[in-house]
């Protein structure tokens, strides 16, 4: 069994599609719909930089997404494939569950690109700047995390972002708060805290303002009927039903992002093989999270092609 998966914010680079759209008129056609969809110069911008502005969470999150689908489509105009047919599961990081999502048919292209703009904006809008952060805990399992984040809080948002492996774990909140659980993880037995360089605190309480627009707006824009099975960040479990996948989405905003959970899920369910497509940045979060599967990164046409005897 098989599950395309779909990297999160943090994997945007300068020079990201530029590879592909050189070789690849489907390619380009993924690029050019995206723009005309949002209305701005997107893939300029992820040719060129400059890197302040691609990492934008406004940027970043639909530049992410279109990296990742082009890859897909790719594969799929010009390998002669179906994702439907080589894949029982999707599952995407945080915004790349948005990805997940457009490659099931649950959105379209141009419906998720607009969909993951306002979600940048809200976030980014949801705390002002300087009142939130994030930070990365290094050789700290979820336990570990838990503990200190509730230690660090004192009256304030601290709590558990993303659970990514049994080695890495992010929390979100007020700045002042996160700053005391980086001062603390060595009384926590947890190696190092990170102070991450991000905009805004996601996945956690403070995002309330942005899950509120989200809802608003998948009440314009609800998801279609999935052609595969998506593994939600949420629950770390099956979702088919549209209703449920649009509630799961709005309570992802500030909820958890429960990816080491999803990849055993995953593997329970009687995945084998792994596929991230537009990125290497979940492959190695699964290895440190299950054992006994294949993860195959692919980004570029070389990657494409290798991966198509494959399939």
């Amino acid at each position: 069994m098989r599950a395309f998966v779909f990297p999160g914010q943090g994997s945007q680079k300068v020079g990201m599609g530029l590879e592909l759209a050189e070789a690849s008129a489907v390619a380009r056609e993924v690029f050019e719909e995206v723009d005309d969809a949002l209305g701005q110069k997107l893939f300029q911008i992820m040719k060129e930089g400059p890197e302040d502005v691609l990492t934008l969470t406004e940027n970043a999150q639909p530049a992410i997404m279109a990296n990742a689908v082009a890859v897909l489509r790719v594969l799929e105009k010009e390998g002669g494939i179906t994702l439907a047919e080589k894949a029982d599961f999707v599952a995407g990081h945080s915004l790349g569950e948005y990805t997940a999502l457009c490659a099931a048919g649950a959105f379209s292209l141009a419906d998720t690109a607009r969909l993951l703009k306002l979600r940048g904006q809200s976030m980014q809008a949801a705390v002002p700047v300087g009142q939130g952060a994030m930070c990365a805990l290094l050789g700290a399992d979820i336990e570990k995390a838990t503990v200190l984040a509730e230690a660090a809080a004192e009256g304030e948002v601290c709590t558990v972002a993303n659970d990514n492996d049994p080695t890495q774990v992010v929390l979100s909140g007020h700045k002042a708060a996160i700053e005391r659980a980086v001062a603390m993880v060595k009384d926590h037995g947890i190696k190092r805290g990170v102070l991450l360089p991000v905009s805004a605190p996601f996945h956690c309480p403070l995002m309330q303002p942005a899950a509120d627009a989200m809802a608003e707006a998948f009440e314009k824009t609800p998801p279609s009927a999935l052609r595969v099975a998506l593994f939600a960040n949420v629950t770390a479990a099956v979702v088919t039903d549209p209703a449920e996948v649009k509630r799961l989405l709005v309570e992802q905003v500030t909820g958890r992002v429960r990816w080491r959970e999803s990849a055993i899920a995953m593997k329970d369910a009687g995945v084998e093989q792994f596929i991230e497509l537009g990125g290497k940045v979940l492959g190695p979060m699964i290895n440190r999270s299950v054992a006994d599967v294949s993860v195959t990164s692919v980004i570029g046409m070389a990657d494409i092609e290798a991966i198509l005897k494959e399939l």
